[in-house]
């Protein structure tokens, strides 16, 4: 989990970054970034989208990958939605905890391993914030790895983590290490350096970690965090376990891909045809007004050129 401040202020956090850890040797050896950006195609339907994040995807058989769609389906909570049309942010079709549930599910349908995301809980309220991240918590449970920059977290959310990566401005790493159950360890080992001060009863953990370790709690304290850190047994042990994991084990091979894309040129110029057909397909308003548009300059200029040439 990563935590930055931001240039403008010392105390509010600008992200929180939450990662969980788990193996999964089914899934495909690869990464996902998202952006958390709500779905821009409209006319298509959420079965449709997932069918072209899927084109990405090695997959010989075309019955095994419907199933795996379902089993995406189900993990995001919209298996009652797969017939319905994607349709305009706040006018028609899905609604904003939906569509990011569907932005995560078109990255899913490739099956990575790890999963970054960026601040999924942006723009959501209480509700939807909870529903959002129960299927960030459904995807660890399938053993995926998940981090994902999550902006001013409440304590609920928070403490549903499992790791905490945090960071200074300029990039500098001060704390790294599992939260422990209730946070427990993260308060102990900030509550052990002197002059900061104990965490109030039902006192968001968020904001007093990074009140403790901001550049005015440094100059007060006399006390530069990332020197600290760097200093600390927790630094060596981190060390060491980053040594041991960047080591391959005996007889390990490297990834490789026979071609750059999993699909080839033919394949891609199909599935963006079909996805480009359905988008007609499903905005029959845009096409009549295509249409009228085009009927009514060819009669404009045939009007304006009429007979032009037998004048002359």
């Amino acid at each position: 989990m990563t935590c930055k401040k931001t240039p403008s202020t010392v105390l509010s956090p600008p992200l929180i970054s939450t990662a969980w850890r788990r193996t999964l040797p089914s899934t495909s050896r690869r990464s996902s970034i998202r952006s958390m950006a709500p779905p821009s195609i409209a006319s298509l339907g959420t079965i449709s989208l997932l069918f072209v994040g899927g084109s990405r995807k090695e997959e010989s058989e075309f019955l095994h990958f419907l199933i795996f769609v379902d089993e995406v389906m189900e993990l995001v909570e919209l298996d009652n939605l797969k017939d319905a049309i994607v349709g305009l942010p706040g006018i028609t079709g899905l609604s904003t905890e939906q569509r990011k549930s569907l932005t995560i599910a078109v990255e899913l349908v490739a099956n990575p391993s790890i999963i970054f995301m960026d601040e999924p809980t942006l723009g959501l309220d209480a509700r939807a914030v909870a529903i959002v991240m129960r299927i960030v918590r459904n995807m660890v449970d399938t053993g995926r790895t998940v981090a994902c920059t999550i902006h001013q977290p409440s304590i609920d959310i928070f403490e549903a983590f499992d790791e905490l990566l945090l960071m200074k401005r300029g990039g500098q790493v001060i704390y790294s290490r599992p939260l422990g159950q209730n946070s427990q360890k993260i308060i102990e080992d900030f509550e052990e350096i002197l002059g900061i001060p104990k965490i109030k009863e039902k006192y968001n953990l968020a904001t007093w970690m990074l009140e403790a370790s901001s550049i005015a709690a440094e100059v007060r304290l006399g006390i530069d965090f990332a020197k600290h850190y760097k200093s600390s047994q927790l630094y060596q042990r981190n060390k060491a376990l980053v040594k041991e994991l960047s080591t391959p084990a005996p007889g390990a091979k490297d990834i490789y891909f026979p071609t750059q894309y999993s699909e080839s040129t033919f394949g891609q110029f199909k599935s963006c045809l079909w996805k480009q057909w359905l988008t007609y397909w499903r905005s029959p308003d845009y096409n009549l007004a295509q249409y009228f548009f085009t009927l009514v300059v060819a009669l404009m200029l045939g009007m304006i050129f009429w007979r032009v040439g037998t004048k002359r």
